[in-house]
């Protein structure tokens, strides 16, 4: 209803129309103005894609199965998170590195407030956040602080320092293949714990495989043995001119045996590279059969069978559910799953070779992932 129509109506006050009036004007101001034209929108959205047509495939290519209107804030995000992934082959050294992330970081700040930079990945994420607003009347968001753990992950990854454990990997696929999907789920809107939950398991999935796609060219960077790689996403990650380093969690190189120098020396015939791969491997599959039976319960009518380990973090915030049931939210979101599908085809080529980790067939781009996604998406099925 127009607030001409507001006003014309006899059962209104004076004090009422005002406080309609003011109520309106307050939530046309608060939202963000981008400042940048339909054109610049969509120079930035074509860059986007360019962007994850060439470095990220498989985000490419999922990105039909998106909701249209939440697809411009997948896109925003895809080409973010190639761009961070990307830092490590694409700096001269560290100290360029940190630049590049503080420059995200005001990134994010000034998109937040609605001013982006004129970078096309920060307008094209601007104009996706004002959308959302304006879709919602202010109600949801993307969360500033999701966005800027994702850099601080990335960050924390810049020296290619090993992972002290297992869990610690684990954390790092949290905080940002999750924190991608939870971004994602916020542009539909969608704010659902079960939903969340689901996405943290695929995420970290998605992270823990991405690392290991991407040990070979972290311990032979450029001008080593092996060419650059791809982690499940399609990014390619690692690199840079800097001393190689065999990125596995500590523990399990320790419980296999592994030892540094021998891989440098033996590539994948060094002793226990091929366990060490296994038991991390098993570990980003256990998430994903995770999925699986979270899935099944909820289809037999059931809760997804444990708690949802981040569920008190302050960005997790949940309205009070109406009219949809779990299934139903899970369902409606299905396609910000589907990374799920290329993790685990990834995965059955890594077992496929025996776990070698340098064998040339992981670097292949897998033909199968868009009758695979349309399958999965159909029949709602991870």
């Amino acid at each position: 209803m127009s607030l001409m129509k507001e006003i014309s109506r006899p059962c209104r006050s004076n004090r009422q129309i005002r406080h309609i009036y003011l109520l309106k004007r307050h939530a046309s101001s608060s939202r963000p103005i981008t400042g940048s034209s339909e054109a610049e929108v969509a120079s930035a959205q074509k860059y986007c894609l360019d962007l994850l047509a060439k470095y990220d495939r498989p985000s490419y290519t999922l990105s039909t199965f998106i909701p249209a209107q939440a697809r411009s804030t997948y896109i925003a995000l895809r080409a973010l998170n190639s761009t961070l992934s990307l830092l490590p082959d694409t700096t001269t050294s560290h100290t360029i590195g940190l630049m590049r992330l503080q420059f995200w970081r005001d990134a994010v700040n000034r998109t937040a407030s609605g001013s982006p930079p004129k970078e096309p990945i920060a307008i094209l994420l601007a104009h996706a956040m004002s959308d959302l607003d304006a879709r919602t009347g202010g109600s949801a968001r993307l969360s500033k602080i999701w966005l800027t753990r994702m850099i601080s992950a990335r960050e924390a990854t810049l020296t290619n320092d090993p992972y002290p454990t297992l869990e610690a990997l684990e954390s790092y696929a949290e905080n940002t293949y999750s924190t991608l999907l939870y971004l994602t789920l916020a542009a539909l809107p969608m704010a659902s714990v079960t939903a969340d939950h689901v996405a943290s398991h695929v995420g970290k999935a998605a992270g823990i495989a991405a690392v290991l796609r991407g040990l070979p060219i972290v311990a032979f960077p450029r001008g080593g043995r092996q060419a650059p790689v791809s982690d499940p996403s399609g990014t390619q990650v690692g690199g840079g001119a800097r001393q190689g380093a065999v990125m596995l969690p500590l523990d399990v190189m320790a419980t296999a045996g592994v030892k540094e120098e021998e891989v440098f020396r033996q590539g994948a015939e060094a002793p226990g590279l091929r366990d060490a791969v296994f038991a991390v491997a098993t570990r980003a599959s256990d998430h994903l059969i995770t999925v699986q039976q979270m899935l099944s319960n909820l289809r037999a009518g059931k809760d997804v069978g444990h708690e949802f380990e981040h569920e008190e973090e302050e960005e997790h915030q949940y309205a009070a559910r109406e009219h949809q049931s779990p299934l139903e939210e899970v369902n409606r979101a299905f396609g910000v799953f589907l990374p799920a599908v290329a993790t685990r085809l990834w995965l059955d080529r890594l077992e496929s070779v025996d776990f070698d980790i340098f064998r040339p067939e992981l670097l292949r781009s897998d033909w199968k992932l868009p009758w695979k996604a349309y399958m999965a998406f159909n029949r709602k099925s991870l």
